[in-house]
């Protein structure tokens, strides 16, 4: 009769364990980021957690149509439209194109780092 040895599995377990506590604690940190750059821009915090609602509220924060969000439903379009709205994130907030970088590559730095930094929220751009 033959065994088969399944005692090999177990760190693979833990390893998706591990990876799976990082993946939350990263989303959570991105959530209280985007509630934190909400609150400052004058908007309920709370919106960062509701679907949808977050792209509104985020559309009026960089003075965006509400419209905008069939843009996002394109495919390749909405690359081009997430870009342009960080873009005019990081302008409301009085940095410029090097912060907008920062955001696009690092967002897991730049989120947070536009939340709870000395950064103030000088409004959205006039179009």
């Amino acid at each position: 009769m033959e065994t088969t040895d399944y005692s090999g599995g177990g760190g693979l377990f833990a390893a998706l364990g591990i990876f799976a506590v990082i993946y939350l604690l990263i989303l959570i940190l991105m959530i209280v980021s985007m509630w934190k750059i909400f609150e400052k821009a004058g908007k309920p915090g709370w919106a960062a957690i509701v679907p949808i609602y977050n792209i509104i509220v985020l559309l009026e924060v960089v003075n965006k149509p509400i419209w905008w969000i069939i843009l996002l439903l394109i495919p390749i379009v909405n690359f081009i439209i997430v870009i342009i709205l960080i873009h005019r994130l990081s302008l409301s907030f009085g940095q410029g194109v090097g912060f907008t970088v920062l955001l696009i590559i690092l967002g897991i730095i730049g989120f947070p780092m536009l939340a709870f930094g000395d950064y103030k929220y000088v409004g959205p751009l006039k179009d």
